[in-house]
């Protein structure tokens, strides 16, 4: 099956989700919200997230000095693991509330759950 005709399908999954009714594939999507977030979580994820910020900016710097390459490298590596963390986090929380919440629901929507933690668990493992 093609990727568009996927992401058609779990766009239309979604939208049942939503409980709304199904619109153009192409049109941008209302911003959704989480059922329930842990305001521990969330206090740590802006924090962790703040630190990250400064990291980029230190790898700008390191860029524009041109720094040793490896040295660059090494602190990528570090900022990809600080957004894992936080990545890791965010999961056990949309596992915790929102997932919970839509597999307890009607089955359409426990479909369009299913097949969106599918796909965050593949992008995850990119």
């Amino acid at each position: 099956m093609k990727a568009a005709t996927v992401t058609k399908k779990r766009a239309g999954a979604r939208e049942a989700t939503r409980g709304s009714a199904a619109i153009d594939a192409d049109a941008p999507a209302a911003p959704r919200k989480a059922h329930a977030v842990d305001a521990a979580i969330k206090t740590a994820a802006l924090r962790r997230l703040r630190r990250i910020e400064g990291q980029i900016r230190g790898l700008q710097r390191m860029v524009e000095d041109e720094r040793y390459c490896a040295d660059v490298v090494v602190q990528v590596a570090s900022v990809q693991e600080a957004l894992r963390a936080v990545s890791r986090e965010l999961m056990r929380n949309h596992l915790r509330h929102c997932a919970t919440h839509a597999l307890a629901g009607p089955a359409p929507q426990r479909a369009a759950m299913l097949e969106e933690l599918l796909d965050l668990m593949y992008r995850h493992a990119r």
